[in-house]
C-alpha cells in the first residue's frame, strides 16, 4: 500500500513538472505563488525574531542586503 502510494505521489509530481514546463499560464502562477510563499514566511519570521528580541540586527542586515 505504501508503495502504490509513493508511486502515485512520485507520478503526479513528473505530471505537475511536464504540465508546468510546457505552459507559460502555470509557470507564471508557480512563480507568482513562490513569490507569495516567501514573502509570507519572511514576514512571520521577522515577527518572530522581534518577539523574541532577536530581530533587530536580522532587521538590519535584511535591508543592507536589499539596498546592494
Amino acid at each position: 500500500m505504501e508503495k502504490l502510494f509513493c508511486l502515485g505521489v512520485a507520478l503526479g509530481m513528473i505530471g505537475g513538472a511536464l504540465i508546468v514546463a510546457n505552459s507559460y499560464k502555470a509557470r507564471s502562477l508557480v512563480k507568482k505563488s513562490q513569490a507569495e510563499v516567501l514573502q509570507k514566511v519572511d514576514e512571520m519570521m521577522d515577527e518572530r525574531l522581534k518577539a523574541c528580541g532577536c530581530g533587530e540586527e536580522t532587521s538590519e542586515k535584511k535591508s543592507a542586503k536589499k539596498e546592494k
